[in-house]
């Protein structure tokens, strides 16, 4: 049995395989594994079936058939998972998935949203390359009062 394209290491048929043939996806990140391994089976059915009322309006099955059959699909990795389990309503999931078109490799990086709803996770809407957070560090000058509180001058102290 094959090992399932969205690189949890474990066989298809017991991984990403019965979300493909029908069964609920039991929380967010393995409906977005699932989604992805879709991608590298062309099964578009899968695709638009996952996909929210208002994901819809956007979904073009004839592109996504395209895309999904052109593509050559060489990873997924999940950055980060918020909610999306047992008894969430809503969930995100942040991923790396890799690909190569027309001799060219690319990295789509998204941070999605996932609804729970009728008793199935869907797809919402997802945001292209979410900015990384930022770390915010105060500058102490020289002749500062030291940050660690000590009452001497940061050259003096922490700074020397």
């Amino acid at each position: 049995m094959p090992t399932c394209a969205c690189g949890s290491g474990r066989e298809l048929d017991q991984c990403c395989g019965p979300f493909l043939a029908g069964t609920a996806a039991p929380t967010a990140e393995a409906l977005m594994r699932s989604r992805y391994t879709a991608f590298t089976t062309r099964n578009t059915d899968y695709l638009r079936a996952t996909l929210a009322p208002e994901a819809l309006v956007d979904y073009d099955d004839a592109e996504t058939t395209l895309w999904a059959g052109e593509a050559q699909w060489q990873g997924l990795k999940i950055l980060a998972t918020e909610g999306g389990g047992a008894g969430d309503e809503t969930g995100t999931v942040e991923f790396v998935a890799r690909y190569r078109l027309q001799g060219k490799d690319y990295v789509h990086h998204e941070l999605s949203r996932f609804r729970h709803e009728d008793g199935r996770w869907l797809y919402v809407d997802g945001v292209i390359g979410p900015k990384p957070q930022t770390r915010h560090v105060a500058k102490v000058g020289r002749n500062d009062p030291c940050p660690c509180g000590s009452g001497r001058k940061y050259k003096k102290c922490c700074g020397a």
